[in-house]
């Protein structure tokens, strides 16, 4: 079976240029000290603005600090957020979507209503007011794009455990006495992973777009530590004499979130048999 997912993934074209993107990033995140070729925050006031040239292959900011080092290593801070806030929220909504669909009657109602709730408040409006309350750091960033995102996975996990739980192999460790907690994790939610593994890959595209637009406006990661949302906002306040402040972070932004959102899609694909091509 897994044989047969990994060559359907191979086959897909799309899939297979956002799994080569997602790991080239792991690559540049991982190997970030001995990839750039100066520190992130090393400040060289004779080359203030400097445009692209040999030394400086993306040029320099208004502290002569290099464009090119700090999205490097901004690609590590903007990767931690997105799999750490993702993690989190994949972690509650698995928990909460599998007791509701399991258990289902008054649990059922109670926990989707908290759902609907939740999902009633604009979710970067709802960070933003958290985020107002905490000071702004990567760590807080993480827990609170975490803790504001689960629902969607929530659903997904609800709606599987609801068609699995009359099978024939879920009655039949019933009927065995096993426990709810071992038909849940060991019998039920092997079968319903699937859906939650395609949100997962497109919420860490996500995350990592709420984590640039915090950083962007203030709230998120703080200078001098290297961002591309905080770059954004250097590359903002210079945009007419250096244009390469505002391109480069935001290429990266870009191809980034298209990594995820095409592999996400060519998992979708390869999984879901009604959209298989």
């Amino acid at each position: 079976m897994y044989w047969d997912v990994f060559l359907r993934l191979a086959r897909h074209t799309l899939a297979l240029v956002g799994l080569f993107i997602v790991a080239a990033l792991f690559v540049v995140a991982i190997f970030a000290n001995q990839l750039a070729p100066y520190s992130p925050e090393e400040i060289d006031t004779s080359s203030i603005l400097l445009e692209p040239c040999r030394l400086h292959p993306m040029g320099t900011d208004t502290l002569g600090r290099d464009v090119l080092s700090r999205i490097i290593h901004g690609a590590g801070v903007s990767l931690s957020v997105g799999f750490v806030a993702v993690g989190l929220s994949t972690l509650i909504g698995i928990i909460l979507g599998a007791v509701a669909g399991f258990y289902s009657g008054v649990v059922d109602r109670v926990i989707m209503r908290f759902v609907d709730i939740m999902l009633c408040f604009p979710t970067f409006f709802l960070i933003l007011a958290v985020i107002a309350f905490l000071q702004p750091s990567i760590y807080n960033i993480m827990i609170v794009i975490g803790v504001t995102s689960w629902m969607n996975v929530t659903r997904l996990i609800r709606a599987e455990f609801l068609s699995l739980r009359e099978r024939d192999f879920v009655q039949a460790a019933i009927s065995q006495g096993a426990s709810d907690i071992r038909i849940i994790f060991l019998h039920v939610l092997p079968n319903a992973i699937a859906p939650v593994l395609v949100a997962a890959t497109l919420g860490v595209a996500a995350a990592v777009l709420v984590e640039s637009s915090l950083s962007f406006l203030g709230l998120g990661v703080q200078p001098p530590h290297p961002s591309w949302g905080n770059m954004l906002t250097e590359g903002k306040d210079n945009i007419e004499i250096a244009w390469w402040l505002s391109l480069f972070p935001g290429l990266a932004i870009f191809i980034t979130v298209m990594g995820y959102n095409l592999l996400g899609e060519g998992i979708r694909d390869t999984l879901d048999p009604r959209l298989r091509r």
